[in-house]
């Protein structure tokens, strides 16, 4: 019985809510009551909100040494939330009335440090999960973790639910161009990219026409820069705003009347009165509408807040894919070429989790989101959940969240009883 009182010592409850938590290579295994949250971003906070609400506690591990790394480090300074605040609002606390529909990054970023001051939501900072896998013996989950400032610092946590929440942004996107190596001006990743303060005057070439590449190129022209936005795919372009109403929030109340196609349909005119055919400034609509193009293959629309007057207006080029680049050139696939002094690539993110999630089949390989689509693909197999892979943003997190929670719910009284009735020793 030895071991069970090292347990209780060594108990969550008793070390994860200190300010800092003093581990070693051969620190014993330290027991958590409640689920392992992989994540202190957006919808880590949020799972821990809802079981808090429940009455279930958790631990959230980050690895960064802040809440919501990717939105306090990787995105530029003009950020604002591109749906209005009712739909990006976290469980159980809205934001403050007195904010602006949709919010600025700062202010995003308040409204989460508020979020976790309210549910006293205390992560474990500054440790990366290198592995966690579930033991069959056991029947618990074990979470490895070492320290981002000290790698001598590791830990092993075991719980018997795990929750990931690393987000389908996990890791930025660098494509492999032709002649990377060559080109003499700078390449930077948006997630590096702060303001087009510095690119002032120059030609610079943004890769990917996404929500991102659109406004990083709307940020370079209001600096003053000349940008270029290579367009290899086609794109649905819609206002941000419809009749006096978000173009989202009107889009989610007509298909609640109406089929989807329907919706499209109605979405496609309105945008064609409003902002005119954008295939002639080589902006080339899809085939499918932009809803169902979002629900069948989570391609998100751009909306627009004005990169499209600048386009217009020949302040923005739209180019075709890149073939290569060279010194201080650019060759495109239609044959063209142009200098350039600098390369933004707005290419995405993608999830990390087949690099630590190990044993489990719930997430795919290929592109680290769960197997199962949305609305299935919240919870895996023993005891395994997933938080923030919906390809629905914030709304998507909320909901995820909610299920787990109850779905915790359902066990964890029983469970409670039983925390410390292992089938064998945890060392």
């Amino acid at each position: 019985m030895d071991y069970l009182k090292e347990l209780e010592g060594k108990s969550v409850h008793d070390c994860y809510h200190q300010h800092q938590i003093k581990m070693s290579k051969m620190a014993s295994p330290i027991f958590v009551p409640g689920p392992v949250i992989v994540g202190a971003g957006p919808s880590g906070l949020a799972a821990a909100a809802c079981l808090k609400q429940k009455g279930i506690p958790s631990l959230v591990l980050e690895r960064a040494q802040c809440l919501a790394s990717m939105w306090q480090f990787k995105t530029y300074d003009r950020l604002r939330l591109h749906l209005p605040k009712q739909f990006c609002q976290l469980p159980l606390m809205p934001f403050p009335k007195n904010l602006p529909s949709y919010p600025t990054k700062q202010q995003f970023l308040a409204y989460l440090k508020a979020y976790a001051d309210h549910f006293d939501i205390k992560p474990v900072f500054s440790q990366t999960v290198v592995s966690a896998e579930f033991d069959h013996v056991c029947h618990h989950w074990r979470v490895k973790t070492q320290g981002v400032l000290k790698k001598e610092d590791t830990a092993e946590y075991v719980c018997q639910w795990l929750i990931v929440a690393t987000g389908e942004c996990a890791e930025e996107v660098v494509p492999q161009i032709e002649g990377m190596g060559e080109f003499e001006g700078q390449i930077v990743h948006t997630c590096k990219y702060k303001s087009g303060n510095k690119f002032c005057g120059k030609n610079v070439l943004v890769v990917g026409c996404g929500n991102s590449g659109m406004e990083v190129c709307l940020d370079l022209c209001n600096h003053n820069a000349r940008p270029s936005l290579v367009v290899r795919d086609t794109v649905h372009i819609l206002p941000q705003q419809m009749l006096g109403k978000s173009t989202f929030g009107l889009s989610m109340f007509l298909l609640k009347w109406f089929p989807i196609r329907f919706v499209d349909q109605f979405l496609l005119l309105m945008s064609h009165l409003m902002l005119g055919d954008t295939d002639q400034f080589g902006l080339r609509r899809p085939k499918l509408g932009p809803l169902e193009l979002k629900n069948l293959y989570g391609k998100t629309p751009v909306l627009d807040v004005g990169t499209l007057t600048q386009i217009k207006n020949g302040k923005i080029k739209v180019c075709r894919g890149i073939k290569r680049l060279a010194r201080n050139a650019v060759e495109f696939v239609d044959g063209k070429v142009e200098n350039f002094d600098a390369i933004i690539l707005a290419t995405g993110y993608k999830s990390n989790v087949p690099s630590w999630l190990k044993g489990s089949d719930m997430f795919s390989e290929k592109d680290g989101f769960p197997r199962k689509p949305f609305p299935n693909g919240w919870k895996g197999e023993n005891g395994l959940y997933a938080v923030g892979f919906t390809k629905r943003g914030l709304l998507g997190a909320s909901i995820d969240a909610k299920r787990i929670a109850e779905d915790i719910e359902h066990s964890w009284k029983a469970e409670a009883t039983h925390v410390l009735e292992f089938p064998c020793p945890l060392a």
